[in-house]
């Protein structure tokens, strides 16, 4: 009977560290994964995976298996590797993406040729073609796809999405979101990918409210316009360090998103995120307030140990955090780890439910499970998320164009286009 799952996740950058690896070691010491391979394009970030103090004390005595091997120099790099490393995987095993946006595509379809489900990082794909040649071959091989777009697992997002179905706020009209990240960002990896031709903060993270807004309301966005600014990094790589999106929904309602590589590193709170959203109803009004980046929790510390330095620190302890619990170490909580652990589970339920089939039967009953899972709508997947790859295609054609505004069009083919 099967009892866990094989991970291998791709790529050794800032989210394995601070999120996936965490999450995935806990889910192992739990009974839910079984080995655990960590690739990446050479082995620096794997050897501060491995060498982390704070992971390994969350998780003592557990380790990944590491590509290339640790004893590698950092200069040698192998972009091919993760291939080989899937090739050898048995079939029906999960795959996490956890690559620059750019390299997504590539990485999930050689995970899908190779009988693997896959969990990705936001947003899945930059083209929304893509994104549909990626459901097509996954629902043909009978594979779950789940994006990481955790902001769904928030308490606050689900109170929101109920509410809003038993009618108690009206009609969805204006909002304003917000995330800036802080600006040690712009000295780490980010310098290497995160340039003009490649991405922008809309893409990057301003699409969590985007997603977050069609998952609360259902809306579809209808128009987009995304204008930048420029800056360089200290390796003197030209990219957008802050972008200002405007979305306007089918029903005409506007959502102003702002976002930036640029939160002081000194100021309180390792960055700064909001929703607000504004709704119509008869003779009044409603409103939701999201104030993200304050949860009500305030410290002060000896020395400056806050995510940039800083000695006095709004502290979130709803996102991810290392926590005592009953077992060794230390356990990740937050809505973080819940939204990994859910898609994890979901890959793990859709095999458990399968076993013992035959081959046919088999296919068809995890289609049938995949199809369930698309139609609720909690999990992120290719057939229930694919307005976020329509909106980041007409974002980065309007950032692009210096602001420009550009259509969405549904129907049997989705599509985006300059406004006329």
């Amino acid at each position: 009977m099967t009892k866990g799952i094989d991970i291998t996740i791709v790529g050794g950058g800032m989210i394995t560290y601070d999120l996936i690896l965490p999450s995935v070691y806990h889910l192992q010491r739990t009974g839910y994964v079984n080995n655990i391979k960590v690739c990446a394009l050479d082995s620096g970030p794997l050897r501060a995976l491995k060498n982390s103090k704070e992971i390994n004390e969350a998780f003592p005595g557990q380790t990944f298996e590491a590509f290339p091997s640790l004893n590698e120099p950092d200069t040698n790099k192998c972009p091919e590797l993760y291939k080989k490393v899937l090739q050898e995987m048995d079939p029906r095993q999960m795959v996490i993406v956890a690559m620059p946006d750019q390299f997504h595509y590539e990485v999930v379809m050689e995970s899908l040729n190779r009988n693997q489900h896959v969990l990705c990082v936001k947003p899945l794909v930059l083209q929304y073609k893509q994104a549909a040649e990626i459901e097509k071959l996954a629902f043909e091989k009978g594979l779950f796809v789940g994006i990481e777009y955790h902001k769904r697992f928030d308490r606050r997002s689900l109170m929101a999405r109920r509410s809003f179905e038993l009618g108690h706020f009206g009609k969805f009209v204006m909002g304003e979101a917000k995330l800036i990240e802080p600006y040690y960002y712009r000295s780490s990896n980010f310098q290497n990918w995160f340039t003009c031709d490649k991405t922008d903060p809309f893409v990057y993270i301003g699409c969590h409210y985007v997603d977050l807004v069609y998952f609360i309301t259902g809306l579809k966005p209808a128009e987009v316009s995304v204008s930048g600014i420029k800056g360089r990094f200290p390796n003197g790589n030209e990219a957008y360090l802050w972008a200002h999106g405007r979305v306007r929904f089918e029903n005409n309602a506007i959502l102003s998103v702002i976002d930036g590589l640029g939160y002081p590193d000194q100021a309180a709170g390792s960055n700064d995120q909001s929703l607000q959203m504004f709704f119509e109803g008869e003779g009044k009004t409603g409103m939701i307030k999201h104030n993200d980046q304050f949860r009500g929790v305030e410290h002060s510390y000896l020395d400056g140990i806050g995510c940039g330095g800083s000695h006095f620190n709004y502290v979130s302890p709803d996102f991810y955090k290392l926590v005592p619990w009953e077992g060794m170490g230390y356990k990740p909580i937050g809505y973080g780890f819940e939204s990994v652990a859910a898609l994890v589970h979901a890959a793990l339920g859709i095999e458990k439910t399968a076993e013992g089939l035959s081959g046919k039967d088999s296919l068809l009953k995890r289609r049938e499970i995949i199809k369930e899972i698309d139609d609720k709508g909690l999990l992120a997947t290719p057939a229930n998320s694919y307005i976020n790859e329509l909106v980041v295609e007409a974002a980065r054609m309007s950032i692009l164009s210096d602001g420009l505004p550009v259509t969405i069009e549904y129907g049997s083919k989705p599509h985006v286009r300059m406004r006329q």
